[in-house]
């Protein structure tokens, strides 16, 4: 994503990189390496109404993107959850826990360059390799368990989108019907390109357009969708043990970077405002 390379455009703007602390560029150059952490530099955090949408205000400083394009959302609601994570950074801001800011960044930068068509046939593109559709045949303990899991998903989304989707224990996977891609490429469609961007950062995460698909429309919860995506690792670390505190540590950042994606397209996929209502005496 544009957010984990670059560090939004602030006033003042970030010094470069002294020497030796990042690769070497082109012509020579140090590449900036930007921090993964920064000293809190802002007393509070509001937003207010453009003619382009929602903007986030860092005391009297505008919040801007890397590429410095002025940082605007398309919703009040969304505005008021990216406020909410600046607001909760405490001495020091700590980027890799905003994942709401990243995604906006990415939706506005579109560093990729990609159209919306380009993104809808990359996300369906994760069928042919989707985690869920593809099975073991030992241990048949682990096999079970896929079948028990993951058969429900997979039924439930072929129901959902009347299409065939199935499930392979090849090494090639599953043989995807091109109607089956149709169908996912017209329902995609009727995204804007921020919950595209969204959608993506969210199958990037399961690994899964099927597991994704069901998340975003409420099927199953941010806690069923990782750890269904997670399955054979869940078997393997019953079986074998895991590493105290590394384990918890990747299930947690994985929690939290799913149930962000998946905020962010229903947030992108509402443009009402949020209703203020006056306390009354």
């Amino acid at each position: 994503l544009w957010w984990a390379h670059s560090l939004p455009t602030l006033l003042p703007r970030p010094p470069l990189a002294a020497a030796g602390s990042g690769p070497v560029g082109p012509c020579g150059r140090r590449a900036y390496a930007p921090p993964t952490e920064r000293k809190r530099f802002y007393q509070n955090v509001s937003i207010s109404q453009g003619e382009g949408g929602f903007e986030i205000n860092l005391d009297h400083r505008k919040l801007k993107t890397p590429q410095a394009k002025l940082f605007t959302v398309p919703s009040e609601a969304l505005a008021i959850a990216v406020a909410t994570e600046w607001d909760s950074q405490k001495d020091t801001i700590k980027f890799y826990t905003m994942h709401l800011t990243t995604l906006c960044n990415t939706a506005l930068d579109n560093p990729t360059q990609r159209n919306k068509t380009q993104l809808i046939r990359a996300a369906v593109k994760f069928l042919e390799t989707d985690t869920v559709c593809y099975r073991v045949e030992e241990p048949p303990a682990l096999a079970e368990l896929q079948r028990n899991e993951w058969d429900p998903v997979v039924t439930w989304a072929e129901k959902r989108y009347n299409v065939t989707i199935g499930s392979s224990t090849s090494i090639l996977g599953p043989n995807i019907p091109a109607s089956t891609k149709e169908t996912f490429v017209s329902h995609l469609a009727s995204y804007n390109m921020w919950a595209l961007q969204g959608i993506e950062f969210v199958i990037t995460q399961l690994k899964s357009l099927i597991l994704s698909m069901s998340l975003i429309d409420r099927h199953i919860t941010v806690e069923k969708a990782v750890l269904l995506s997670r399955l054979e690792e869940e078997y393997q670390i019953r079986r074998w043990g895991n590493v105290e505190w590394a384990h918890d540590y990747d299930l947690c950042e994985l929690r939290a970077r799913t149930a962000a994606g998946t905020l962010f397209v229903h947030l992108c996929s509402e443009s009402s405002t949020v209703k203020h209502k006056l306390l009354q005496d």
